[in-house]
């Protein structure tokens, strides 16, 4: 039995390679056998093209990103000439929205580079209103000074002179005489007042209580006038003699001075101490270390970085504080000797004027030593040491040329 020839065959699956399957319906079914036995020749064929055409889909998908990476490329490439020739043409071009943007490591390479960014400072009308002003008050007292009847040639002429030279000497040797004492006695009392004896902790009490209280020009006066009280000092087979040849205008200034500052630097060294971790000194003795030796070696030398910024401070006002003994003890320090000239030679301000500027250039150079003391103690505590002076100038002047071009470059 055959099939009919007009009976519709069904719709052939697409293959790849276009091979002609064959006609099922111009063979005769002779058995079932024979059907059966065809049936797994068949599955291969239905399969094949399915595995041709799922290895094809990678392949066109491929090659449709790297058309499209092409185009990106191309039209990132268009757009980077498009921004060169914009540049060199003051005209700007409309900008293509249909640009894509670059996403290839390529488009990047040859992008160009933006232009550095100056970011101009914001006008602030206020400073210059307040600069204005102040000079305006500085140069009214500029003027004033200059139109006052001061002799302002007679403070060269005796910038130099013997007797103020000499007045100079005697108040730089007192002040760093008083601040030796000071800062001796100032370690010995803070260690009596951190000390857990009750006697030696109540005494520095005291006594930092007596000459934090009372003025120092007081104390001065004390010293001066203490052989109204004690006619003779006796310290037993050390010293004994009268008390108006032993308290000397020198002995007078360098103790009350001295003794005042020792209040003052006892509290300075406590701080200093009390900055340094407990775990140093509970180290050094677990090491074997005794009391003494473990504030000396290991707790001062930590300390110092705290002690020192505030000493400075101290022998700075010490310079200033010595100009007290000229009238409380009569000693002949720069300000006695300044006022004496002045009174023989009438020039009384003039040598007022020139004593200022004698204490001016003491401290701006004792300042300038306490900086470079303070940075060396620092040098275990700060990562960046502060810049010196000079460097600080070298700043100023690199940072003044970038305004005067027209902004900070970003």
């Amino acid at each position: 039995m055959t099939a009919s020839p007009d009976k519709p065959d069904k719709a052939p699956e697409p293959e790849p390679d276009k091979t002609p399957e064959p006609d099922r319906t111009a063979e005769p079914a002779e058995t079932p056998a024979a059907d059966k036995a065809a049936e797994p020749d068949k599955e291969p064929e239905k399969k094949a093209p399915a595995e041709k055409v799922s290895t094809d889909k990678p392949e066109k998908a491929e090659k449709a990103e790297t058309a499209d990476k092409a185009a990106a490329d191309k039209a990132s490439a268009d757009k980077a000439e498009k921004k060169a020739s914009t540049d060199k043409n003051p005209v700007d071009p409309d900008p293509d929205p249909a640009d894509p943007p670059a996403s290839s490591g390529k488009a990047t390479a040859t992008a160009v580079e933006p232009d550095t960014v100056k970011a101009i400072p914001v006008r602030h009308y206020g400073r210059w209103i307040a600069a204005v002003v102040v000079l305006a008050l500085l140069g009214l007292l500029v003027n004033a000074f200059a139109s006052a009847n001061v002799h302002y040639s007679a403070i060269p002429d005796y910038i130099f002179d013997s007797s103020v030279i000499s007045g100079l000497g005697k108040t730089v040797l007192i002040s760093l005489l008083a601040m030796l004492l000071g800062l001796v006695l100032g370690i010995v009392l803070a260690v009596m007042r951190l000390s857990k004896n009750p006697v030696t902790s109540s005494v520095s009490w005291l006594y930092i209580w007596f000459f934090r209280g009372t003025p120092v020009y007081v104390q001065l006066l004390l010293w001066f006038n203490l052989a109204l009280i004690f006619p003779y000092i006796n310290l037993g087979p050390i010293y004994r003699d009268e008390m108006s040849d032993f308290m000397t205008p020198f002995m007078a200034a360098l103790l009350g001075l001295g003794l005042n500052e020792a209040a003052y630097m006892s509290e300075i060294v406590r701080a200093g101490i009390q900055s340094v971790d407990e775990g140093q000194t509970e180290a050094a003795h677990a090491l074997g270390m005794s009391q003494g030796r473990t504030l000396r070696r290991i707790v001062l030398p930590q300390a110092m970085r705290v002690i020192v910024p505030p000493t400075g401070n101290e022998f700075i006002n010490m310079l200033k504080t010595s100009s007290l003994a000229a009238a409380a003890a009569q000693y002949l320090e720069l300000l006695r000797s300044t006022s004496d000239i002045g009174q023989t030679t009438g020039a009384t301000v003039e040598m007022l004027f020139l004593a200022a500027t004698w204490y001016l250039i003491l401290t701006s150079v004792f300042s300038v030593g306490q900086f470079y003391l303070e940075r060396r103690f620092a040098r275990g505590a700060l990562r960046s040491l502060p810049l010196t002076p000079w460097q600080k100038v070298r700043a100023n002047l690199a940072a003044f040329g970038n305004r005067s071009k027209g902004g900070v470059s970003a």
